[in-house]
């Protein structure tokens, strides 16, 4: 088929280099279709196969353009983002989206065991690699543990706010990873185009203590992550 010859030949051009670098906006479909000789439609099937595998992505009215290296991801490393960021040659951002008091809706009383209606503190952000935004966060916090939380600056990291402020370490996180996709405000804000393809990373963190503290839903743009972890087998004793 025609698409999947144009996707190898893309995706030759992309690993040798020849088609741009890594961040990079491609040329505009039209001249793409062509320079294969090729309709937009069949091209678009192409780079829709190199957007699901993660060596293209696309911005609502801007266009496609050519995945960068994803962010390595260990959920059993209790580092921030920015951190985790910088430790990887890259440059982070966040960028608060709104904080306030919400009544818990039913899933998120189930997370953090209170009753629905019940009010939290929802902190919701996007967070940026090297100038593009990759996850939308949304924090939901216990306010009797974390009290005066609204008057931080939460654009910094919770992480080190829960430290520096109320003395309270993540010690225990609870994760849930599956796959999703953008749709509405979620693609809106990290300029995805709607029915995109996403990580969903759900994660229940608990204290130094053991005591339930929040929760965060994270909606990753799929090709800007990768969850990487290492595993020690326990040695067999026989009975």
């Amino acid at each position: 088929m025609q698409y999947l010859k144009i996707k190898d030949e893309i995706l030759l051009q992309i690993e040798a280099g020849s088609l741009l670098t890594s961040g990079q906006k491609l040329t505009s479909e039209r001249k793409l279709a062509e320079s294969f000789n090729t309709t937009r439609v069949t091209l678009r099937e192409a780079l829709s196969l190199l957007e699901s595998e993660g060596k293209v992505y696309r911005e609502n009215r801007r266009g496609w353009f050519i995945s960068p290296a994803p962010l390595r991801y260990d959920p059993t490393n209790t580092t921030n983002f920015h951190n985790l960021a910088l430790s990887q040659q890259r440059i982070p951002k966040t960028e608060l989206i709104s904080a306030s008091m919400v009544p818990a809706d039913k899933h998120i009383a189930q997370l953090l065991q209170i009753a629905p209606q019940t009010e939290v503190i929802r902190i919701h952000r996007v967070r940026y690699l090297d100038e593009r935004p990759v996850v939308l966060v949304t924090n939901y916090v216990l306010p009797d543990r974390l009290p005066n939380l609204l008057s931080h600056d939460l654009s910094a990291s919770l992480t080190d706010i829960y430290q520096q402020h109320y003395d309270i370490l993540y010690q225990q996180t609870h994760y849930r990873i599956r796959s999703s996709s953008l749709v509405a405000d979620t693609a809106t804000a990290l300029r995805a185009t709607s029915g995109c393809a996403a990580m969903y990373i759900e994660r229940v963190n608990y204290d130094q203590h053991g005591q339930l503290l929040d929760c965060d839903l994270e909606y990753w743009r799929h090709d800007a992550v990768m969850i990487e972890a290492q595993a020690t087998r326990q040695k067999y004793t026989p009975e």
